[in-house]
């Protein structure tokens, strides 16, 4: 193995220095094998999960329109039963007319 000799400047905040020192302690590495192998095994974000991420907000935000639709659709669905039903109340209401014997229904 050849000997690391560059160098990488690495800014961190204090509190992130000492949990990288203290990492590598625990590890018992030094602080540049602790980096270096840390780097070497980093793999970004899977791509395709990002995009199944987004087609399932896509398809939340679909579902939600659809369910907003439905919804709107039971509402005049619901009120046009009840204008019929009133109606029909009012129709029974009404009908006091003589039937073919002289009575009344």
């Amino acid at each position: 193995m050849n000997a690391a000799v560059e160098r990488i400047v690495v800014q961190t905040t204090p509190q992130e220095k000492k949990a990288i020192t203290e990492k590598a302690r625990q590890l018992n590495m030094t602080v540049s094998e602790l980096m270096r192998s840390g780097a070497a095994e980093y793999t970004p974000p899977d791509v395709d999960l990002l995009a199944l991420a987004r087609a399932a907000e896509a398809s939340a935000t679909r579902s939600m329109a659809a369910i907003d639709e439905a919804l709107a659709n039971i509402a005049a669905s619901n009120a046009r039963i009840a204008e019929l039903e009133a109606k029909a109340k009012t129709g029974r209401e009404t009908k006091t007319a003589p039937n073919r014997r002289g009575r009344t229904a």
